[in-house]
């Protein structure tokens, strides 16, 4: 989908505020009401908008640790990569997941409430994975930048 320069603008306020009415949204990016609301409705009904969300602080809700788990799994069959794959969308921990190419097979984000329960994680669960050769992890010890807005060039 081709996106007009007013489609971008939305998009940019969006995702500082979801929850900013049409009419406010119509006013910041200089559109009425109705091309405003057809505009976003276009957005979501094509995919270019797939939802919105509250995002919590991990701080807050008793996660303070984050960390970065790099995987590499014994192989690449099929059974291997499906227990895998299968634990990650069961695991709440684990908030993404990208397969790799080079080194690693798996790159994770983990947030835990703590560097024990981290370490539990880690020995009870995840290294217990059949076809989990290794798990190398590093910690955030300070997140310098942390967005969710992907970039819009006009």
């Amino acid at each position: 989908m081709a996106l007009d320069r007013h489609d971008k603008l939305i998009l940019e306020q969006l995702q500082v505020d979801a929850r900013l009415s049409n009419q406010e949204l119509a006013e910041l990016v200089g559109l009425s009401n109705s091309p405003c609301w057809r505009r976003v409705k276009r957005m979501e009904d094509t995919g270019v908008i797939k939802g919105y969300v509250a995002l919590a602080d991990q701080r807050t809700l008793g996660l303070p640790i984050m960390a970065y788990a790099h995987i590499s799994l014994d192989d690449h069959h099929a059974e291997c990569t499906d227990t895998f794959d299968a634990f990650v969308q069961t695991s709440t921990r684990i908030l993404e997941c990208c397969s790799l190419s080079g080194q690693y097979d798996y790159l994770l984000r983990v947030v835990s409430s703590s560097m024990e329960d981290y370490e539990a994680f880690m020995s009870t669960q995840l290294l217990r994975l059949s076809g989990v050769r290794s798990v190398n992890t590093s910690f955030v010890l300070n997140q310098k930048k942390f967005t969710t807005a992907l970039p819009l060039t006009f």
